[in-house]
């Protein structure tokens, strides 16, 4: 690792300002050819002194275009000249520091696009294992854990639990709660809430999973359940890995492709509604209170909204648009008491889900964490519908940060 500093050694008070995750996003989400603004930020991160902002940027943009060895070493060039950041806000307002982790876009919740173009200033301090923290901090008015729950997180969210334990200012996300949130401790947290469906999701090494492509093993006893299942290495996400695994014929192959060391296992559940679609929601939880961000629908059980093929359906909007509109009227009160009792159960400030619901009408939960997307990216021609609820999501986020910042409350481990 490359040497961390651990003060500040800027000529001036105000932390570097990148270009930022959710403006770069934008434009490669548009299309748009960064290749002649990643030689633009070349030559500032070459420059003498260099520029911790360019080495920053540049490490997005890596990962933007599949690139994430390099994105790993930038990011680590730039910690180790800078390990505090900000996004401006548009006139003053709320300070809000975030706690942040080195490592990919899975590593933090993204805040930056849920806090761009309001007023509220965001420094990012990244948190290095073993590294006190850079000296002097931004003042702040509320703290937030932005480290998500990443294996290779862990020791940060350990460092931070004694951190923020006699924190002065309040902070949300306590990072011990967050630390539970792996696939198989959302599990254990919320698997007997009434009205929820969580598959059991076992962690199991990779010798194990071996093991259980020989056709004589006793699968339900090894792991208490049966095929069909999915599989999938643990900590990936966005469907890297994740299979059907229908049979024991097929274990040996998939590990073939696949040289993780430990994977989850989890039944699967066939959540097809009656027309034989697939329907998946990502649902955010902003103090206490359920919001809708987006809703897929797919021939195939693994849906991602960018492999759904939203943009060529205008009748998959149009149910979207609707599910968006009658969320508060049907959906949250169809689930009032499994979205309360995951929100009390989990115990944080903010934290995403993505779910569907069973042919009985519960609630199937797939994930839940503080680190997925929630963005407002889409073209406004096919998606007039999603910026207004998107909107109204940003405003509840930045009110919980206003709320909290009149409190002293200490952070709970």
């Amino acid at each position: 690792m490359a040497i961390i500093r651990t003060s500040s050694e800027s000529v001036t008070d105000t932390p570097p300002e990148p270009i930022g995750l959710a403006r770069l996003s934008k434009l490669a989400f548009d299309g748009c050819d960064l290749a002649p603004l990643a030689d633009e930020l070349s030559a500032r991160a070459l420059a003498v002194p260099p520029d911790p902002a360019a080495l920053m940027d540049l490490s997005t943009i890596a990962q933007l275009t599949g690139r994430r060895a390099d994105r790993m070493m930038l990011q680590m060039g730039a910690l180790s000249i800078e390990r505090i950041y900000r996004q401006p806000s548009v006139d003053g307002g709320l300070r809000l520091l975030a706690f942040m982790a080195p490592g990919d876009f899975l590593a933090n919740t993204p805040l930056e696009f849920m806090l761009q173009d309001t007023n509220v200033t965001l420094d990012m301090v990244y948190v290095v294992p073993g590294f006190p923290l850079p000296q002097p901090l931004p003042a702040h008015d509320v703290a937030i854990v932005a480290a998500t729950e990443l294996a290779e997180n862990q020791p940060v969210l350990d460092q931070l639990a004694m951190l923020v334990a006699t924190w002065p200012r309040p902070v949300l996300n306590a990072p011990g709660r967050v630390a539970r949130l792996t696939r198989d401790g959302a599990w254990a947290l919320l698997h007997s809430v009434p009205g929820v469906v969580y598959p059991a999701n076992v962690r199991i090494d990779r010798v194990h999973l071996g093991t259980l492509g020989i056709e004589a093993t006793n699968i339900a006893e090894m792991i208490g359940f049966d095929f069909p299942m999915i599989v999938r290495p643990v900590d990936s996400h966005a469907g890297h890995g994740l299979a059907f695994i229908a049979e024991p014929s097929a274990i040996g192959p998939y590990l073939n492709d696949h040289p993780a060391r430990e994977f989850f296992a989890a039944p699967f559940v066939d959540y097809r509604s009656a027309d034989g679609l697939y329907r998946k929601y990502r649902v955010a939880i902003i103090d206490g209170r359920p919001y809708a961000c987006h809703m897929a629908i797919s021939r195939h059980w693994m849906i991602h909204y960018l492999n759904a093929g939203m943009m060529e359906s205008a009748e998959k909007r149009a149910e979207e648009a609707r599910f968006m509109a009658e969320f508060d009227r049907h959906f949250a009160p169809r689930h009032v008491a499994a979205l309360a009792g995951i929100a009390e159960r989990i115990g944080l400030d903010y934290v995403t889900m993505d779910c569907a619901e069973t042919r009985d009408g519960r609630l199937l939960v797939f994930e839940v964490g503080n680190g997925m997307i929630v963005h407002a990216m889409d073209p406004p021609e096919l998606f007039p519908y999603k910026a207004p609820q998107i909107r109204k999501v940003f405003a509840a986020f930045e009110a919980m940060l206003r709320n909290a910042s009149t409190t002293r409350r200490p952070a709970a481990a």
